[in-house]
């Protein structure tokens, strides 16, 4: 077992791994006490059952430039191999501004090849590769040093395994051919939009029913700031304020500390000095906002008018379609846009793309009239009119 600490052993493994045709990758990090993910440790493994596995650990080789580990993301003869990659990403594009590319996700090939909604690594490991995982350090501090062998194990078993499912996910593919299927939903991880929240529309994020303007002025107000600060900051959200308190502010609309101090909801940390001004500061704001710029509550989901019987053989296609394709309903359609299609409603993703060629296609066909659906015994045919 073998663990890269300086620079040039990093780029010594990073130039092997370019000669090969796949790396596997995964890291520990940690999140709980921070806005941004806290990088702890990064596994990577070549192909081949006996292909050199390693541990990065950029807390002891706190000098060890990720320059090399960059150089081989941007490398495109080799594809980079992580599964439930969207958080691994997130770490990559907030410290390197840098996406891996040619990217495979296993999870998302998993679930286009028929192994359920965002199917779990242990479950591809006991059905591909046979074999079992000792989880019993998943929820370890992966800040601490020295690592036990325990922990280098299983950090180390999330990229070995991960060699034989890509393997199996890839001819898969081939075989289906649902590769662009996956390609197209890899699109979204690598899109900064997708990591990047701007703090003018963190109120979006913020449940609520309440349609008055001028509150959600103030929601807007406060939710803006609690972004800025946190971001600004690198504490999470909650240490600021958490959802219902941010609610609850926008409520009372407090105008100085003593009136902020009856808050019910608002924790401890929410209440030092430098939080409860910004807190203030953003219900003035959001009560001073003029009328034109109060934001708009989407009220079109409650203005849908849904044919009922069309929705209910929308869920029938959909079933029907899943099943045989051997794709999780969810991931092609969920139950509001089975609602929204029957109400109208057409600029929606389940209409496009891989999506479309699965079921969208099929169903505004339903909804014109030009297909039918008919049952025999278990299963359901689509017919045409």
């Amino acid at each position: 077992m073998r663990t890269i600490t300086t620079t040039e052993d990093l780029a010594a493994f990073c130039e092997v791994a370019k000669s090969k045709p796949f790396v596997t990758i995964d890291t520990e990090f940690l999140r709980e006490r921070t806005y941004w993910s806290k990088l702890c440790l990064i596994q990577m493994a070549l192909p081949g059952k006996d292909g050199d596995a390693v541990l990065i650990d950029p807390i002891v080789g706190e000098a060890m430039s990720m320059e090399p580990l960059y150089d081989l993301f941007r490398h495109q003869a080799t594809v980079k191999v992580f599964h439930a990659a969207r958080q691994d990403l997130e770490i990559f594009f907030v410290e390197g501004n840098v996406f891996p590319v040619p990217l495979f996700d296993t999870q998302v090939a998993a679930m286009v090849c028929g192994f359920g909604e965002q199917v779990g690594y242990e479950t591809l490991v006991k059905k591909i590769a046979k074999e079992n995982l000792d989880k019993t350090s998943r929820f370890t501090d992966w800040s601490r040093r020295p690592l036990t062998s325990a922990q280098s194990e299983y950090a180390l078993a999330d990229v070995t395994h991960l060699r034989v499912i890509y393997e199996f996910l890839a001819a898969q593919l081939a075989k289906n051919g649902r590769k662009a299927w996956v390609e197209e939903e890899l699109a979204v991880l690598t899109d900064p939009a997708t990591y990047t929240v701007h703090p003018d529309e963190a109120w979006l994020r913020v449940k609520t029913r309440t349609t008055s303007g001028r509150f959600l002025g103030v929601v807007k107000e406060l939710a803006r700031f609690r972004e800025e600060y946190a971001q600004g900051n690198n504490v999470p959200r909650s240490r600021v304020m958490k959802d219902d308190a941010l609610l609850e502010l926008a409520s009372t609309r407090p105008t100085n500390v003593e009136e902020l101090g009856r808050s019910r909801l608002l924790l401890r940390e929410g209440r030092k000095a430098e939080i409860a001004e910004g807190i203030l500061a953003a219900v003035k704001a959001g009560m001073e906002m003029r009328q034109e710029d109060l934001p708009k509550p989407d009220l079109s989901k409650d203005q849908m008018q849904v044919n009922p019987a069309l929705a209910d053989l929308l869920r029938v296609l959909l079933k029907a379609k899943s099943e045989s394709l051997g794709v999780a309903p969810r991931l092609i359609a969920s139950a509001s846009d089975l609602d929204a299609i029957a109400a109208g409603e057409r600029n929606l993703e389940t209409l496009k793309g891989w999506r479309a060629e699965a079921f969208g296609d099929d169903a505004l066909r339903l909804c014109r009239g030009e297909i039918a659906l008919s049952a025999k015994g278990n299963d359901v045919k689509v017919v045409r009119l």
